[in-house]
């Protein structure tokens, strides 16, 4: 594919989803079915409104079947699934019409509050509706009036899906069909919000009225040895705070509380809930600030303004006898800015900790919060 976006300064190529993948499979596989030709390439339409012109990797054709293969290409956007093959198997159905389902390599949905019922494969619904599309064109095409029946399979699914957030999710077995628009764009923010919306939803499908977050990996390993509690009960958040806090308050969960290492969570003391670091990088001076307004003198000021790592910031305010008072602050702040995001209707709460130092402070609500989650509320 020979589409690109400028994203910061870089020219970076797009790729297509593998519900793309799948529609196109599909369509090579039907035509190949009803007219016993082979096609070399796949013309689709996304809903982006790209026209592609996928090549076709395999094709077979049996007795009332036929099978198709498209290689995914993922563009500049590094994703698990680039170059592996979506194969869609059509064959004559008595069922009218078309049916759609997922074979070996696609994962099963086991929990609610997915795109797709608990059970059905996990090929979400705009990949459905491309598949079907594709499929009942060819059929139009060759003035077919029968059913046919569309088997998507991905023969590394399942090892590949380890390295998704499927397990996670309660898809098993493989991986997602996928794709709202049918194209991938590199660095993508709006996939990892995305999948931060449906692991919310899930959690508020099941029952839970309050919500851990964690931005990562560090947040999760401090949910497990500092607050003894199962890291699969928090939902990564990543950078996107602001975002998951806004859809919190959407599905009508009444609290949420964030634990973070500092490192991360004192960008939230300046008012920033998307910690990216090309957003700014503002640790030192948020903590100085606090720091001084603390009673840090201006010397030792100057020394945590030079330091790289939110660890030695806070070994100067432990030698200053000031880390108490300054991390108080903070955390007051962070609080403040966490409510002005959540509104009335959503109690937010924070936890910060350093793996040097372990737990530094917690907002005011945090305690509460964290109650209200222990039992399961």
């Amino acid at each position: 594919m020979e589409e690109f976006i400028v994203k910061d300064g870089k020219k970076l190529r797009l790729g297509y989803t593998t519900g793309s993948c799948a529609a196109a499979a599909a369509k090579a596989a039907a035509c190949l079915l009803l007219t016993g030709r082979r096609l070399d390439r796949v013309e689709l339409l996304t809903p982006k409104g790209i026209r592609l012109e996928l090549p076709v990797r395999e094709a077979e054709l049996g007795a009332g079947f036929a099978c198709c293969a498209i290689e995914k290409d993922c563009g500049d956007d590094p994703d698990v699934t680039g170059g592996a093959l979506i194969f869609a198997r059509a064959a004559r159905s008595e069922t009218p019409g078309v049916t759609i389902d997922g074979g070996a390599g696609v994962g099963r949905v086991t929990k609610p509050g997915l795109d797709q019922p608990v059970g059905a494969a996990a090929i979400n619904s705009v990949p459905r509706q491309m598949i079907r599309a594709c499929v009942e064109e060819v059929m139009g095409l060759t003035e077919y009036r029968g059913g046919l029946s569309v088997v998507i399979s991905v023969p590394e699914g399942e090892a590949l899906a380890r390295r998704t957030f499927n397990p996670r999710m309660g898809i098993r077995g493989g991986i997602s069909i996928l794709g709202t628009t049918g194209i991938v764009e590199p660095m993508s923010e709006q996939a990892l919000v995305d999948t931060i919306r449906v692991e919310l939803r899930q959690r508020r499908e099941s029952g839970a009225d309050f919500v851990l977050l964690t931005p990562g990996n560090y947040g999760s390993g401090f949910v497990r040895d500092g607050l003894g509690l199962d890291p699969a009960l928090a939902v990564q958040c990543s950078n996107f705070i602001g975002d998951t806090l806004s859809m919190c308050r959407e599905l009508g969960f009444r609290g949420a509380l964030l634990a973070g290492h500092l490192g991360k969570l004192v960008k939230l003391a300046g008012g920033m809930l998307n910690t990216h670091s090309k957003y700014g990088d503002c640790r030192m001076e948020i903590l100085a600030a606090h720091a001084a307004a603390a009673g840090l003198p201006p010397g030792r000021t100057e020394e945590l303004l030079a330091c790289v790592a939110c660890d030695d910031a806070l070994r100067i305010l432990q030698e200053e006898n000031l880390r108490a008072p300054t991390l108080e602050r903070l955390a007051e702040r962070i609080g403040r800015h966490l409510a002005a995001k959540a509104g009335d209707t959503l109690e937010t709460g924070a936890i910060c900790f350093s793996k040097v130092y372990g737990q530094l402070c917690q907002t005011a609500s945090a305690p509460s919060l964290l109650r209200s989650i222990r039992c399961g509320l």
